[in-house]
């Protein structure tokens, strides 16, 4: 029997809490993951359909944020497999930063096309593990658990992105030099 939030039980209120509260966290996360505004949307829709749908089966003391990255990632992994898709990294802009002028609109966009760039040249796992920590700052212990992984592997897929970034990075710098 599948669970479905109910109003009179405090579930369907619980559900639109924690969307309010996460919605931009999932898309945000789904957009880097899957590098694409459409995909990342419809990555996002699925993630709280399911988060509906399962509302009632989480356990309270666990939390729901594990769980939520955890099926924001293997959403974005099926979409990825089933689209047949580079993947990369996008940049969702911060609504409440300061508007910087021009030279510096210039300079960010250039620096998230590297950024992009870069993080599309790494592996599906190594991708998640360090968006979900570098980006999202989690800790190595919650990545770990959202990922399946034990916490040496996602130090080591954190690690090897890290020097392929640093690598594609310096090599794309010295072209332009």
């Amino acid at each position: 029997m599948t669970a479905y939030p109910r109003e009179n039980s405090g579930e369907l209120a619980a559900f639109e809490r924690i969307m309010s509260q996460c919605e931009r966290r999932v898309l945000r996360v789904a957009l880097r993951l899957l590098n694409n505004p459409q995909d990342a949307q419809d990555a996002a829709q699925e993630v709280f359909l399911r988060l509906y749908k399962h509302l009632g089966d989480l356990d309270e003391t666990r939390g729901y944020e594990p769980w939520l990255y955890r099926v924001t990632v293997n959403v974005c992994r099926d979409i990825a497999r089933g689209r047949r898709r580079s993947v990369g990294l996008a940049e969702v802009p911060d609504p409440v930063a300061p508007q910087p002028d021009a030279y510096h609109d210039a300079a960010r966009a250039q620096q998230r096309e590297i950024i992009r760039r870069g993080l599309s040249c790494l592996g599906e796992k190594e991708r998640a593990a360090l968006v979900l920590r570098d980006v999202e700052g989690l800790s190595t212990r919650e990545v770990a658990g959202i990922l399946g992984s034990s916490e040496n592997t996602v130090r080591s897929q954190i690690c090897s992105a890290r020097l392929k970034l640093r690598d594609f990075t310096g090599r794309l710098l010295r072209r332009r030099s």
